[in-house]
């Protein structure tokens, strides 16, 4: 039954769903890539659709709204109220990194933070935030098979956008920080913490090095395509 912030029935998602942070993509990701798809949750303007891919694998495609307190609810739901086992976010970030360039994909091994999302658990140490291995692995090859420019590494994912200290960034990428969004973290953790899947894959926007590199409101919406053939090719080897 419904969630409360899922309106679709049991058994409407498939056991793999991509996750972009846009609503409008995830509707174009399902009117560009999957066939016999149909909607199945619309609360508050967040869509999601199955349907299926070329080679006739199910899966599924929902947007996660911004930041981690929203991918954290709704990866939640998914995980717990509809049985999905895996879920691949596949969104934009900017980069860190002068060999990084506008458009390449980044397969983020792991994810720091500046949030305070683990608290909640109380532990007594730092929690280390990582992709599933077998996804990462699949994705890796995937990319190598179809000769896509990609990075593989940590990302940033923080809660603040406009940060008052213009200098921030350099700390992380001096780290080797690949670059920084805003989901990735919190999405991991609750993979791990429901025994679950879960993978970051990005496609780079910006450049923190030179400003005046950026893609268009437009190429941001929808240039994404390797992106995401690069999810569906991996999400298939799990369907």
């Amino acid at each position: 039954m419904p969630t409360p912030h899922i309106n679709a029935q049991k058994g409407d998602f498939a056991k793999v769903v991509l996750m972009p942070g846009d609503p409008i993509r995830a509707k174009w990701i399902a009117e560009t890539y999957l066939h016999d798809y149909k909607e199945v949750t619309n609360v508050r303007g967040i869509l999601g659709y199955t349907g299926y891919t070329k080679n006739n694998k199910r899966i599924s495609v929902m947007a996660s709204g911004m930041g981690m307190p929203s991918i954290g609810i709704y990866s939640t739901e998914l995980y717990t109220g509809y049985d999905v086992e895996i879920i691949i976010r596949v969104g934009t970030c900017g980069t860190y990194q002068p060999d990084i360039e506008l458009k390449d994909v980044l397969i983020c091994s792991g994810a720091c933070t500046d949030s305070n999302w683990m608290s909640q658990f109380k532990l007594n140490g730092t929690y280390s935030a990582i992709a599933d291995f077998d996804l990462m692995l699949a994705a890796l090859e995937e990319a190598k098979k179809s000769k896509i420019p990609y990075h593989g590494g940590n990302i940033l994912a923080a809660d603040i956008f406009y940060d008052p200290d213009p200098e921030a960034w350099k700390r992380w990428a001096d780290l080797g920080v690949m670059g920084v969004e805003m989901e990735s973290y919190s999405l991991y953790v609750n993979a791990a913490r429901f025994h679950k899947r879960a993978l970051c894959l990005l496609t780079v926007t910006d450049s923190f090095l030179n400003h005046n590199q950026k893609l268009t409101s437009e190429e941001r919406a929808f240039g994404l395509g390797r992106m995401i053939e690069l999810a569906i090719a991996t999400a298939e080897r799990f369907c």
